[in-house]
């Protein structure tokens, strides 16, 4: 029982000391997941803690339980909508890329640390995808605003990749078990059921349980529980058929999302929440694993594929699946340098302790030292990578919350909350005339920290708070209503999409004669939507082409096409 109590006591006071702690990681720029790894080790054999744990079971265990929340979690914060943008780039991250980065790192790890070239690739494989909490908590903690395109490709790939990364691993440990009897009609079979099996039972896992949540008139709290539990019941019918859980949780979080079934929010809001707290368990399970005693014998030849890992593997993995598709390079760098390693290597390095592989505790100690110097060097600097590369998008959103809110013998409505910005269409007017849908109504206005009575509503200033019944279709049209800057001036926004506003529909040669720009021969009959859309195939808000000495900007897009245009002239030095 003594046990018992002081296994519940480590726990909470690990978890505690792990979430204060993350105070400290926007100030120190670092990623708060590096925080829970650190606090782990601190917590292990090797630290002031002494805690000895080295059950990789359990480990195991917790660790994909772990990754099955967070990918189904994942699944339903990626927006369907991204997949027209992003899904191509993304998927040959996912697989093509995956397999780049596995061979480079087992090309190295054979010639550094003499390992046979099954162990080198398996090695590659546990190293060879991204992680996405450790992405996205990184891009959310240092406030990286980035282009529709760009934060697609990222979100797709790093929910994406792991299951190929999974995949990859657990092949090579079934070759080296079978010492030579598995053949190449074995793994095709292994492989086509993993992909398959996986995304199947994640696709109509996902509709299914979407179908459930409908007609199931369930007490509010219970919910998100019974999503929650039908992730894992996703995952573990998967798995039980030698199919891919974790890719099969990531289709069902998609599926799930793109039907929102009654309670969506809720669900979202609770996973949430349970994602984080798996993320902490996971990281504070993986530094106490950690044996830092064990890593200086590893150090350079560690060291030196951490750098391999960083600056050639993904780089070349990224290069030959982007530049075909003609991706701006500016993006490709950016992808190429937020291709930070997570809880996912550490974990499917315990795969090979499980199995017995020869050289294990090898790839375990090399895995984790290469992820933590992913998280120290790339996750501390992806910020000052984005602003470099010019590729900080300023945030036009002024929505401060958004939940749902059921009416008698009616779902499917929201109660959204803006901001008032200065400068934005609502300044100035009353209610009536914002020009609302029929749909959308105005519950309260909030000013100066109260809550006034409809007949002083009047009209509306800089700062107040609206509350509004609305129907979600309704949502992206009030953001536009309402939007404005938020904690940048409209200066840095101009320097954003270009100063100069043009209309689409302008002649391009009209355009750079006007501004004293040669004119090339290629565009003499083209508009600025034609010549934009021959450089950028998709384009996005904030795409930008040089042309003849000045910068054409995509400012506005409406539908999918070019709208409006935005110009930016080359700076002037003082010779000039």
């Amino acid at each position: 029982m003594e046990a018992i109590n002081t296994l519940i006591l480590a726990i909470g006071l690990l978890g505690a000391l792990g979430i204060v702690a993350t105070i400290a990681a926007p100030r120190l720029g670092v990623p708060i997941l590096l925080i829970f790894l650190v606090v782990g080790m601190l917590a292990g054999e090797d630290g002031p803690g002494n805690i000895h744990f080295s059950n990789f079971w359990i480990a195991n265990l917790a660790g994909s339980m772990a990754l099955a929340v967070i990918l189904f979690d994942g699944g339903m914060k990626t927006d369907v909508e991204d997949f027209r943008v992003g899904l191509l780039p993304a998927g040959l991250l996912a697989t093509v890329g995956v397999l780049v980065t596995a061979g480079v790192v087992a090309v190295v790890a054979h010639w550094l640390l003499k390992l046979d070239w099954v162990i080198a690739l398996l090695l590659g494989a546990v190293v060879s995808s991204t992680d996405a909490a450790a992405v996205f908590g990184t891009l959310h903690s240092q406030r990286v605003g980035l282009n529709h395109r760009l934060k697609a490709v990222l979100e797709i790939e790093s929910g994406a990749n792991d299951p190929m990364a999974i995949l990859l691993t657990v092949g090579l440990i079934e070759f080296i078990r079978s010492q030579g009897s598995y053949t190449g009609v074995m793994a095709a079979e292994f492989f086509a059921l993993q992909l398959g099996g996986g995304a199947l039972i994640g696709w109509g896992g996902g509709w299914l349980l979407a179908q459930v949540l409908n007609r199931l008139r369930l007490p509010e709290p219970l919910v998100p529980l019974l999503a929650f539990f039908g992730a894992f019941l996703i995952f573990g019918l998967a798995a039980s058929i030698e199919a891919s859980g974790f890719l099969a949780a990531y289709l069902a979080g998609l599926t799930l999302a793109k039907h929102r079934p009654t309670g969506m929010r809720s669900v979202l809001r609770f996973h949430d929440g349970i994602a984080w707290m798996s993320q902490v368990g996971l990281f504070l399970i993986l530094g106490l694993l950690a044996t830092p005693h064990e890593l200086p014998a590893l150090f350079w030849p560690a060291l030196a594929l951490s750098a391999v890992l960083i600056l050639v593997a993904r780089p070349l993995a990224v290069f030959l699946c982007l530049a075909p598709l003609r991706f701006p390079w500016r993006e490709q760098v950016f992808i190429a340098w937020v291709g930070l390693r997570g809880g996912v290597p550490i974990v499917l390095a315990t795969y090979p302790l499980l199995a017995g592989t020869p050289s294990a505790r090898v790839i375990f100690d090399v895995a984790f030292f290469l992820v933590l110097m992913s998280l120290l060097l790339q996750g501390s600097t992806v910020g000052l990578a984005a602003k470099r590369l010019g590729l900080l998008t300023p945030s036009l959103r002024t929505r401060l919350s958004r939940n749902e809110f059921d009416l008698p013998g009616q779902s499917g409505w929201e109660i959204v909350t803006y901001r008032i910005a200065k400068g934005t269409q609502p300044v100035g007017r009353n209610v009536k005339q914002l020009g609302l849908a029929d749909v959308s109504r105005v519950v309260c206005v909030i000013r100066m920290g109260k809550l006034l009575p409809y007949k002083d509503w009047g009209k509306l200033v800089a700062g107040d708070r609206l509350a509004m019944l609305a129907k979600p279709e309704q949502i992206e049209t009030l953001d536009a209503l309402f939007e404005r800057p938020r904690g940048i001036d409209l200066k840095a926004l101009d320097d954003y999409l270009g100063v100069f506003h043009l209309a689409a529909t302008a002649s391009t040669a009209e355009v750079l004669t006007a501004y004293g720009a040669p004119v090339p021969a290629n565009v003499v009959d083209e508009t600025l939507a034609q010549t934009l859309r021959r450089h950028l195939p998709q384009p996005v808000e904030g795409d930008r082409v040089r042309l003849a000495g000045v910068e054409l900007t995509v400012r506005k897009l409406v539908g999918g096409k070019i709208a409006e245009v935005g110009l930016r002239l080359p700076k002037r030095t003082e010779t000039d």
